[in-house]
């Protein structure tokens, strides 16, 4: 029965490949394969999570990979809770996705190839969380990097989509370097890959080690979850498709980090310093990134900064060693977050493109499914009991609280910014008059129903998702996340005293309030006007307006210094020879030029070129699969990768007659 789990990344695999190479037979009917294949991979984890539940856990091998000496690695699963909390999210929320593109997406010309692409992400998604070893983590790891640089520029002819594809693919291979040398370092110190042996040898390593592990897998975490200074990438990655950014930005791969984070705890709790630092970074840049969605008009944009302000939150609660609670957060945050990105795409395809929240307005009667649905995400991401937001912020802040006060004075601030700028994107975009071009005002309408379903179900758990309880989750993850190295002192759930819970519960329901409450009277009453405040402060508007000049400082100390570095390096080519003949005999150094330009253009040149128009000659059939899409090349390269294993994988056969 254990190996019924590859079902759960096989589904959404065959569907990608379908959809890949049949795309043009198939066309407009995509999605059947896509939508059936993550409800299959569903249906599928949900049968593993009622194992789960039942206290079962497991590994699962599917074929020998790598064997290189005393080095050898296999195709492993690596069942337990944490996995089945997080299938249950990437499969669920995913397949909700799916079937909002059906009618998100209906009309573009791009529809099986994005149907692939978006399979082929959540294949990827699976299988990270199953790998059951740091080497199948790692290649999974970058396979949803390339799927997310793929969804991203997914309409490259867009210079603004390909610029953000290409600066999410780089700015993620930074963090990526550091979380693969942390793997490298774990390797070598601890003598094996495996999950299970890792962590068993991982209590006889130096805390300094250990440390410098935890730091360079959290650098990792940095750039897949988009932390300071990683966190960049990830408002320019609202150039894709809306659905894309639910998906992707909000429910799944900028998670991973948290995920990884959490996974790898029996080695942070080895590391205090390093839990320091996770604590650290979460709550400057969820504090950060809040400020900067106060000001910013893009529906999407603001909620770009609200991801990365609430991934920081989790990143505060695993800091301070609160790993439970941080995938609660996780998990409550892909139903409320998923469905404001949602949402933002219902007011989107109602409004014709327009993304602009000052031409909105009024809404609510026009598209009262999105906005009802809309408002739920509003008040759970705000903390407003009894909805989901409001558990599990309320948990982290508590843990914070006892760890160190002033965490938790950031985290409480954040709370009432963001209770703040969500409240202001509500109102602006549904309340009062409608702002829009008299055009776009005309051709108003509700989303069709393949949009509005997923809307529905998601608010509905955004509702009922926090009712479980913070206590049970904690109960259903402690075995894996709390007491997993007993004699280093682990750290345990911390529960409070009934007053102090009481008291922590009404400030983070009365700071939520206060932030709703200044963004009705700024946005809808007009008693207090932004515009005078922004008048009054106009140094402070512009800095959070132009997000701190982040991007401005990389591009003049990085992306500018390289340039500069690669016209430097053409200058001293060019100079070489202009030297010879202003410092040196004029007529020898003319004849030298003379001779080296002819012997450049008809020798070096001359057999070059002809290299190439025989290799023009005889590549042309070859030339006929090529579509010059770098996109093309590295969908082919994954899919050559796949079919490779495949073909290696014996035991595949045997896993498929025994699932028969």
């Amino acid at each position: 029965m254990s190996t019924s789990v590859w079902l759960i990344p096989l589904f959404p695999l065959v569907g990608a490949l379908l959809n890949m190479f049949f795309g043009r037979i198939i066309g407009r009917h995509a999605h059947w394969i896509a939508v059936t294949a993550l409800a299959g991979s569903f249906v599928a984890s949900c049968m593993l999570f009622s194992r789960v539940a039942s206290g079962e856990t497991f590994t699962a091998t599917l074929f020998s990979w790598v064997s290189a000496g005393d080095f050898e690695t296999s195709v492993t699963a690596y069942v337990d809770p944490l996995t089945g909390i997080m299938l249950l999210v990437v499969t669920g929320v995913g397949a909700l996705i799916h079937l909002y593109s059906v009618g998100y997406m209906h009309d573009d010309p791009g529809y099986p190839r994005y149907f692939a692409y978006l399979n082929l992400f959540v294949f990827s998604m699976t299988m990270l969380v199953l790998a059951g070893n740091f080497l199948l983590l790692y290649v999974f790891w970058e396979a949803v990097g390339l799927c997310s640089y793929l969804l991203i520029g997914f309409w490259y002819t867009r210079p603004a989509a390909a610029q953000a594809g290409k600066k999410a693919f780089i700015v993620n291979r930074v963090g990526d370097f550091g979380f693969g040398l942390g793997i490298m370092w774990l390797w070598s110190a601890a003598g094996t890959l495996d999950y299970d042996a890792a962590f068993a040898a991982i209590g006889g390593l130096e805390p300094s080690t250990a440390t410098g592990i935890a730091l360079l897998l959290f650098m990792g975490a940095c750039g897949k979850s988009a932390q300071l200074p990683l966190h960049t990438w990830l408002p320019d990655a609202m150039e894709g498709p809306t659905p894309v950014s639910a998906l992707i930005h909000a429910a799944t791969m900028v998670t991973a980090g948290v995920y990884m984070v959490a996974r790898m705890n029996a080695i942070y709790q080895l590391a205090p310093f390093a839990l320091d630092v996770v604590a650290v970074i979460g709550a400057i840049t969820a504090i950060f990134a809040a400020s900067m969605a106060l000001v910013q008009n893009d529906i999407k944009k603001v909620l770009a900064y609200s991801t990365i302000s609430q991934l920081g939150y989790m990143f505060l609660a695993l800091g301070v060693g609160a790993f439970a609670a941080g995938i609660f957060h996780l998990m409550t945050h892909a139903f409320f977050k998923a469905l404001l990105f949602l949402g933002a795409g219902s007011v989107i395809h109602a409004m014709s493109g327009e993304q602009d929240i000052r031409k909105m307005g009024g809404l609510w009667e026009k598209i009262p499914n999105t906005a009802k649905t809309f408002a739920v995400a509003t008040l759970a991401i705000a903390g407003i009991p009894p909805l989901a937001g409001f558990f599990s912020k309320d948990e982290i802040l508590g843990q914070a609280f006892d760890r160190f006060f002033l965490l938790w004075v950031v985290g409480f601030i954040t709370a009432g910014l963001t209770a703040f700028y969500m409240a202001r994107l509500f109102f602006l975009t549904f309340w009062g008059y409608c702002r829009a071009d008299q055009p776009v005002e005309k051709h108003i309408h509700e989303s069709p129903r393949a949009m509005i379903v997923p809307l529905m179900v998601l608010a509905g758990l955004s509702i009922i998702g926090g009712w479980i309880g913070s206590t049970r989750f904690e109960k259903f993850l402690e075995p894996i996340l709390t007491g997993v190295l007993p004699e280093t002192g682990a750290i345990k759930i911390v529960h409070h005293a009934f007053l102090k819970e009481f008291f922590l519960m009404a400030a983070s329901v009365v700071i939520a309030v206060v932030g709703i409450w200044l963004a009705y009277e700024f946005y809808h009453t007009k008693r207090i006007a932004p515009e005078l405040l922004a008048q009054k402060w106009p140094k402070l508007y512009q800095l959070l307006l132009h997000k701190y000049y982040v991007d401005e400082i990389y591009d003049a100390a990085v992306v500018e210094r390289t340039k500069d570095l690669g016209t430097l390096l053409g200058r001293f080519d060019a100079s070489v020879i202009d030297g010879v003949g202003v410092n040196g005999a004029g007529w020898l150094a003319r004849f030298t030029s003379t001779v080296s330009i002819w012997w450049d253009r008809w020798i070096i040149d001359g057999l070059l070129n002809f290299g190439a128009k025989l290799m023009q000659l005889f590549s042309y059939p070859v030339r006929l699969l090529q579509t010059g899409l770098f996109s093309s090349y590295a969908m082919l390269i994954l899919v050559g990768l796949v079919v490779l294993l495949a073909y290696y994988g014996h035991h595949v056969q045997v896993l498929l007659r025994s699932v028969r």
